[in-house]
């Protein structure tokens, strides 16, 4: 225990000085609080809100993917078999389609592409008055985004086969499609109805620069770059149509797969960057999580702490 201690004051000379001792036990340090040394532990949020706050970050986070990155889309038709199937009124392959790759090359022959149509391919098309109410339009447009709908636009998805500067004809004498005199090699080719014939026969057209000369898979049941707009040049995409490169099937799970880019011509092909073969259709969700926890992490410590 501490000796008693005197505490002085100043001297009247009409009063004798006493010394007045101080208790141990009053410490002035000991008194105060010891900020930080009972905290209280954060507040738990409901189980509801941390999925609200989950599925919101997830919908952000696929809408920003899918227009800047990458999107998900059906296929409609069966001009892609059997390397992608589709059919009119029934659940077809999902891919993704990679809107990058493009931003550093452009498309080259093996490609399977997603490119809006041309206005030589839909100047014929009827348009219809969109059916429904605002909010199933709306419901139309968020299923668009994630792969659960069809696009509500006029996309097409077909092989490219030849680029600008380069001659396409067909056919050889095997029935092979020619570019610049080369006949293609094509195991990607599906005959629906057994095998090519006289209709397959086109005249040799001379691409224009700044555009493409694409063809479905289903080769004998595709309408493509041979017959739309009349053929010739009028059935050419422009560069600028090109949404992106199919990369994934990524619906139904049977399914899962690379969609395949063998070039019919022979010739290197031009790969992507490593990390863009890399990303996967279901980013948005799987960032969710690690986007949630750093900002809950972020909150947690620009909070002040309270001591009990």
């Amino acid at each position: 225990m501490l000796a008693p201690v005197e505490r002085s004051r100043p001297v009247d000379d009409d009063e004798p000085f006493t010394a007045e001792p101080v208790e141990a036990d009053e410490d002035p340090i000991e008194d105060q609080p010891r900020h930080g040394k009972h905290r209280r532990p954060p507040r738990k949020q409901p189980l509801w809100k941390e999925l609200l706050v989950l599925a919101g970050v997830a919908l952000v986070l696929t809408f920003f993917i899918q227009h800047f990155i990458g999107r998900v889309y059906s296929i409609p038709s069966g001009s892609m078999e059997q390397t992608l199937h589709g059919c009119a009124g029934c659940t077809g392959d999902r891919v993704f389609v990679d809107k990058i790759v493009y931003d550093f090359r452009e498309p080259s022959p093996g490609d399977v592409i997603v490119f809006q149509g041309p206005n030589t391919w839909t100047e014929n098309d009827v348009k219809t008055a969109k059916a429904g109410s605002a909010f199933a339009r709306g419901l139309q447009y968020v299923g668009s985004l994630i792969g659960i709908a069809p696009p509500d636009e006029r996309d097409f998805v077909k092989r490219v086969i030849a680029v600008g500067g380069q001659t396409v004809e067909c056919c050889d004498e095997k029935m092979r499609v020619m570019v610049d005199g080369k006949s293609l090699d094509e195991p990607y080719v599906y005959w629906e109805h057994g095998g090519p014939d006289e209709r397959q026969r086109f005249d040799r057209v001379t691409v224009p620069e700044g555009t493409l000369w694409v063809m479905g898979d289903n080769r004998g049941n595709s309408s493509d770059s041979r017959f739309q707009g009349g053929g010739g040049i009028r059935g050419v995409v422009p560069l600028g149509k090109v949404i992106g490169k199919a990369r994934y099937i990524v619906l139904p799970p049977s399914r899962w797969r690379g969609v395949g880019d063998h070039n019919p011509q022979g010739e290197a092909d031009i790969a992507a960057p490593g990390w863009q073969q890399g990303i996967p259709a279901g980013l948005g969700i799987a960032a969710a999580w690690p986007v949630l926890w750093v900002g809950r992490r972020a909150k947690n410590a620009l909070t002040p702490r309270k001591a009990d």
